[in-house]
Parts: structure tokens; C-alpha cells; sequence
């Protein structure tokens, strides 16, 4: 195949944006009740029914609960990690000490941090058999992790302590692989369009409802406001994420299924075609432009901050954190899917993360319990309400909207992309070798395209050999 014509371009990129970014440093100075510890006689018939009709539908039943029981009386110490911002760990430590003034028996022992490091970390931990007894995941770990069914937990095993009928069986299923339960759905979560309202009345639009209309807002921005003006902004894992939006809205077929990659060459040429036109068009800027910023993300981004860029393509529960990076005077709004790019709903949702249980545990029971109060109790959903997203579990949502706990922009931006988005996302979309900032397959396609070191032509076919390597595994 053919490959970059120079690699010294590829480090020349990095070294331009690691330049940029030093020089921009020195620039700037849910109603639910308690975990039951047996099961009632109308759960016991819930499950049965469900069991039924899986048996049903599938050669392979999941499996039967085994019957333990949380230990109330002898002492027990139980670890737990997940990663986040201090608004997640201060809440998080909240909803535990409750967990731990009801069951005082039980002492849970927290470790946790910011998102830098914490997946190679935790991956070193999943090899090694050292990982903590309950976790907070991403939803691709379990097919990185575990895709044999050797790291976690088959949580079907522990459902007469963990409340799996206030999750849908649609959700469950993504986190099913080699026939086990490995996480519970804390959250889904989605891709969509935030705008700056106040900078599109500046250029005399409005915000953009269809393709059409953003792709006629470049040449406006341009010549009303200025060059350094855009309607939308988008970095490489963004523009991946766009081209298979309109790439399954156009054709109608998932991206990957049954891992395998579902689109021709011609077919992955146009998508990267139409990234490519909206740059000719003005509607989004270079990646070298977003690297001369110098800023690591677009909250930390000054055009961003000021309205120069007046508009991103971000996850969901992203909305509290962009919003609160605009200056004073600026109008946030969440934007609609894009329904005018073909005949089919493309888009990106997925469940955003889970609570998994090491498989090497020594107290499921008591794991079982704490990943419920977290998920299904009062006491345990309050604390957190939505700092990890709209919660799945129906009870938790319950409780989040009888106390006023969901902010209503991650509510609305949540509950578009879900009534809208249409086609599975494969986990391995997200895996370290693809994404990785810098280093994945999307960043190297999507940069090298944007700067002129690859063609559509090259560009397609690094694209889908990196894609088939990573699906191989």
C-alpha cells in the first residue's frame, strides 16, 4: 500500500504542534429503594421471564444468579477506582461513605485520579491480575481487557444483589462478550453540535439545523467577520468521528460490524472527501491552524473562549465544561443532528462507561452491592447525580429528576442524540491505536490529509489498514 511519502512530515507535525503549545504557554501567564440482599418472589418472576425470552432469542441463556448474600457482620475491606475531575471524586466519595455508614462492616478503600495515565495503568493492573475489586471502565476495555471473559465479573451472577431490571436488555447486550455480563451501563453518552448563538447573529445566521446551512455559514463567516472565523471547529478524532456520521447517513450501513470494516475504499474516499471540502469551504479550520492555538482542547481555547470558533462537535456531557469556557456575552446552544447528509441516521452514541468486577475478587457480594447503592439506591445516586452522564439505570434517572440533579444542557444534548442515532458503535473504534492523540491511526490520517502529506488516495488506504489491524486483534 501506499505509504507516507516522507516520515520526517509526520514528526515535523508533532514538533509543530509541541512548538505551538510552548509558545502559547509563555503567551499566556433518579425513585429507588435499598440493594436487596435476597431477591423477592416478583424479581424472582421478572428475571425468570427475561431469562425465558433470551433463551428465546439466543442458543446460550445468560447465566443464573448464584445465590450469595452480602455479609453483614465480619469485616471486609473491598477496593474501588475510577477516574475524573474533583467535582467527580468529591461526589463520588460522598455516595461511598454512605455505602459504608449502611454496611460499616465494609470498608472501601478508594483510589482515583485524572484520565492521564489512568487507562495504561489500569491496563497493566487487568494483565497482571491486580486490579482493583470494582472499577469504573470505559465500555471498550471490556473487548480490550477482557474480550475471553477473563477480567471481570459475569454480573448475571450477581443479580439477586445488583438490580440488572433497571437497565434496558439493549444496553446490557453492548456489554455482554463471550457470553458474560461484564459492566453495568453507568451512562450513555453521544456526539453533537454546540454553538456559539452570539457569533452567528454577529454574521446575521442562525444556528445551523442542517448540513446545507453549515456548509453556506463558511463563506459568510469569512466574509462578514474575518478569516480567523469558522462555524465550526473540529481536531482529528472529531473529523473521524464527523466523516463516519455522514458516511452511515449517506449509505445507511454501520461502520464496523462483526469486526468487520463495512465500507469500500470509493466509499471511505468520499467521506474523507467531505471532510477535505469543508476546510476548502471556510466552515472549519486547518489542523494546522488549531495546532498553532496551542491549546490542548477547545475549553482551553482562546477562539473558542471568545467566539472566533462558534462551534464544536463534543460529547454530551461535555456541555457544562465548554459552556463555562466562553466569555462573558456569549450565547451557548445545543444544536440538532444533522438529518439533511443522506437517507439513514448516522451519528455516534455509546455507552459512555461502566462498573465492572474484577473477576479475581474475593467479595462479589459486597461488590455486587456497592456498584447497586452507587447505581439503583437514593443514598448512593444523589451524591453524584450526573457526573457521569444521564444515568441509565431507570431507577437512578428516577431519583436524578425527582431532586432536580440533571443539568438540563447535558439533558437536552442527551436525549437528542439518543432518539436519533441509529447504528452501533463497535468498541474497537476507540481503541489506543486508532484514537491516540498524536500517535493513533485518525490522527495521523486526519492530520496528514489536512497538512497535504497524504491524499484522498493514501489518506483511504492508511485509514483502512490501520482500521483491519486493529479489528484482527
Amino acid at each position: 500500500m501506499k505509504r507516507r511519502k516522507n516520515f520526517m512530515k509526520k514528526w515535523n507535525r508533532v514538533l509543530a504542534a509541541a512548538m505551538a503549545a510552548v509558545m502559547a504557554a509563555g503567551l499566556t501567564a433518579c425513585g429507588g429503594g435499598k440493594a436487596p440482599e435476597t431477591t423477592s418472589a416478583a424479581t424472582e418472576a421478572a428475571k425468570a421471564e427475561t431469562e425465558a425470552q433470551a433463551a428465546a432469542e439466543t442458543t446460550a441463556a445468560p447465566a443464573a444468579a448464584e445465590g450469595l448474600a452480602v455479609n453483614t457482620t465480619d469485616p471486609i475491606e473491598i477496593t474501588f477506582s475510577w477516574w475524573g475531575g474533583d467535582s467527580r471524586h468529591e461526589a463520588t466519595l460522598k455516595a461511598v461513605d454512605a455505602f459504608m455508614k449502611k454496611y460499616p462492616n465494609i470498608t472501601v478503600k478508594s483510589s482515583y485520579s485524572a484520565w492521564d495515565g489512568w487507562e495504561d495503568k489500569m491496563s497493566s493492573q487487568f494483565a497482571t491480575g491486580t486490579a482493583p475489586d470494582v472499577n469504573q471502565i470505559n465500555w471498550n476495555w471490556i473487548t480490550s481487557f477482557s474480550s475471553d471473559g477473563s477480567a471481570f465479573y459475569d454480573l448475571n451472577k450477581l443479580s439477586d444483589i445488583l438490580d440488572l431490571t433497571q437497565f434496558s436488555q439493549g444496553y446490557l447486550d453492548q456489554c455482554t462478550v463471550a457470553g458474560k455480563l461484564q459492566g453495568v451501563p453507568i451512562s450513555m453518552t453521544g456526539r453533537i453540535f454546540y454553538w456559539n448563538k452570539t457569533t452567528y447573529e454577529k454574521a446575521g445566521l442562525e444556528t445551523p439545523k442542517t448540513l446545507a446551512e453549515l456548509t453556506a455559514a463558511g463563506k459568510v463567516f469569512e466574509e462578514k467577520l474575518g478569516k480567523d472565523y469558522y462555524p465550526l471547529a473540529m481536531n482529528e478524532y472529531d473529523r473521524t468521528i464527523f466523516m463516519v456520521y455522514y458516511l452511515e447517513s449517506k449509505y445507511g450501513k454501520a461502520w464496523v460490524e462483526n469486526s468487520q470494516l463495512q465500507y469500500t475504499k470509493e466509499e471511505i474516499e468520499d467521506g474523507l472527501q467531505f471532510i477535505q471540502s469543508l476546510e476548502e469551504q471556510h466552515v472549519i479550520p486547518s489542523i494546522a491552524t488549531i495546532a498553532g492555538d496551542g491549546a490542548a482542547s477547545f475549553d482551553k481555547n482562546p477562539k473558542w473562549m471568545e467566539g472566533k470558533y462558534a462551534g464544536i462537535f463534543e460529547w454530551d456531557s461535555a456541555a457544562p465544561k465548554q459552556q463555562a469556557a466562553l466569555n462573558e456575552g456569549q450565547e451557548f446552544v445545543v444544536g440538532e443532528e444533522l438529518a439533511d447528509m443522506g437517507d439513514y441516521k448516522g451519528g455516534f452514541a455509546k455507552v459512555s462507561m461502566c462498573y465492572g468486577i474484577s473477576e479475581n475478587t474475593k467479595y462479589p457480594a459486597e461488590c455486587a452491592a456497592l456498584v447497586n447503592f452507587l447505581l439503583n439506591e437514593e443514598a448512593g445516586v444523589a451524591p453524584v447525580g450526573s457526573e457521569r452522564g444521564i444515568p441509565c439505570s431507570a431507577a437512578g434517572l428516577q431519583i436524578c429528576k425527582d431532586q432536580g440533579l440533571l443539568d438540563p444542557i447535558v439533558t437536552e444534548a442527551n436525549e437528542k442524540v439518543l432518539s436519533y442515532v441509529s447504528f452501533p458503535l463497535d468498541p474497537k473504534f476507540e481503541a489506543s491505536a486508532l484514537k491516540a492523540t498524536n500517535e493513533g491511526v485518525y490522527w495521523d490520517v486526519m492530520a496528514g490529509l489536512s497538512y497535504g502529506d497524504y491524499d484522498i488516495d493514501e489518506a483511504s488506504d492508511v485509514l483502512i489498514e490501520g482500521i483491519n489491524k486493529v479489528l484482527q486483534k
